[in-house]
């Protein structure tokens, strides 16, 4: 593609995250002329203070069971294992700064130029930068948002107290005793790590039970194992007011308890990271839902503005920025059309302990979409844990539409979940058949193979 002369480049992206980051480079291999707007950090959301940090603090709490495991394996421990919260951030950090790095080297060797400043919109073509030199201005053919999400706190007394899911990676000290507010993903996995890692662990959420847009038996089964490692559930619950103490905080629950706590995290979901980006002046409104409208070419209102990632509807995860990147470099700098994106395959993973891995439908979602399904389902205490004297259980589903035989869901809840899930996600978005899974030959001994045995139905 030859750059347009018109513009001084061809693409300017608003953020350097995932989806940005992916969108840039893949232009610029086409012979665009691209730049990236960034004033924070390289790699966004899920490399600084996401799914990359977060994932090895799950890696780290789960030492805890696996020194108790290995007992039954003749492993003796001469000292009692102890854990040092300053080497686990310190490393962590270290590894981050290595990812920045990372990403710095990839934008350079695809000559797409960085621009360390903060962009605002001015019109349909214009960006003004602002940083400490003050404020210039840049002209594009086309502008790409892709500022991410930013979490938010609640409103309550108190509430300065309360850390967001940014913060929570970074604490001087270790709390003993932890509390984090919500239902969702980020909610539940820092429960867990934390309970990992030795805190007294509090879980608050306002509703029945938490994860709500995962299937029942999953959301169920998760609540059993975690109650039996330890994490105290507060469910129809909600933090009424937290006291700066002495020792820490109190914490008022709607429920008439008061916890004393060393730390509370808020893991109350994340809005959309627009804060001075200009979108009101140039007539883009959000949402209902809070999001920025798009259509199938990610263009929003303007179409020289385009927009994708967590700006937008759609599942909050880094593959699906990068996959919406891809996409959108096809439409707008290959002049193609590639396959749209089924977001009802997506896969997804909540690293908590045991793991939840799902990909397709909830049992509850096929019985709203087909008028028969076969339900196929097991429960079972993995191998390893015949030894190792763990109670913990595995919970293994396949759903399917029972006209077609075609499998539209597929969950687990056990150890490795996400890096099993993975594969079967390839089958569900193949659309294969319960015959296909049936006539697929296990791996045995595995937990894994029981998805490709499952032959008796729990229920229709």
């Amino acid at each position: 593609m030859v750059a347009d002369s018109e513009y001084q480049y061809d693409l300017l992206v608003i953020g350097a995250g995932s989806g940005g980051v992916r969108a840039a480079r893949m232009a610029a291999a086409t012979g665009a002329n691209v730049a990236i707007v960034e004033d924070r950090y390289l790699g966004g959301t899920c490399v600084n203070v996401g799914c990359v940090p977060k994932k090895l603090y799950a890696y780290a709490a789960h030492f805890h069971d696996s020194f108790d495991d290995a007992a039954g394996f003749g492993w003796q421990l001469s000292e009692p294992a102890t854990f040092d919260w300053a080497t686990l951030r310190d490393n962590k950090t270290s590894e981050i700064k290595r990812l920045n790095n990372i990403y710095q080297r990839m934008l350079e060797g695809a000559d797409v130029t960085l621009l360390s400043a903060r962009g605002r919109l001015v019109d349909a073509h214009t960006v003004a930068l602002e940083d400490e030199n003050g404020v210039t201005h840049v002209s594009a053919k086309k502008i790409l948002l892709a500022t991410g999400g930013w979490p938010w706190v609640p409103d309550f007394p108190g509430n300065e107290h309360a850390l967001d899911s940014n913060q929570v990676f970074d604490l001087d000290t270790f709390p003993k005793r932890f509390m984090v507010l919500g239902g969702g993903y980020i909610a539940v996995e820092f429960a867990s790590i934390f309970n990992g890692l030795g805190s007294e662990t509090h879980l608050i959420y306002r509703g029945d039970l938490f994860l709500k847009a995962f299937d029942h038996e999953v959301r169920e089964f998760t609540r059993k194992e975690m109650d039996k490692k330890g994490v105290n559930l507060h469910f129809n619950a909600n933090i009424e007011r937290i006291e700066a103490i002495e020792t820490g905080y109190n914490v008022h629950l709607t429920t008439g308890e008061t916890l004393e706590v060393d730390a509370v995290l808020a893991a109350t979901g994340r809005k959309a990271n627009i804060q001075g980006l200009g979108l009101e002046e140039l007539g883009i409104q959000l949402d209902g839902n809070g999001k920025i409208p798009v259509n199938s070419h990610y263009e929003t209102l303007l179409p020289s503005v385009l927009a994708l990632g967590d700006l937008t509807a759609g599942p909050e995860l880094t593959p699906v920025a990068l996959a919406e990147a891809m996409q959108l470099v096809d439409y707008h700098f290959k002049d193609t059309t590639p396959t749209r994106l089924d977001y009802t395959t997506v896969p997804t993973a909540v690293f908590c302990q045991p793991n939840i891995g799902t990909v397709g439908l909830s049992e509850e979602g096929a019985r709203q979409k087909f008028t028969n399904i076969r339900v196929y389902s097991t429960e079972f205490r993995a191998m390893k844990h015949t030894l190792s004297g763990s109670q913990e259980r595995t919970l293994m589903k396949l759903i399917v539409d029972d006209a077609t035989d075609i499998v539209v869901g597929a969950h687990m809840v056990g150890e490795e979940a996400g890096e099993i899930i993975q594969g079967i996600a390839i089958a569900v978005r193949a659309g294969l058949t319960k015959q296909d899974f049936d006539l697929t030959v296990g791996i045995h001994p595995t937990g894994a193979e029981e998805f490709v045995t499952m032959r008796t139905v729990t229920r229709h």
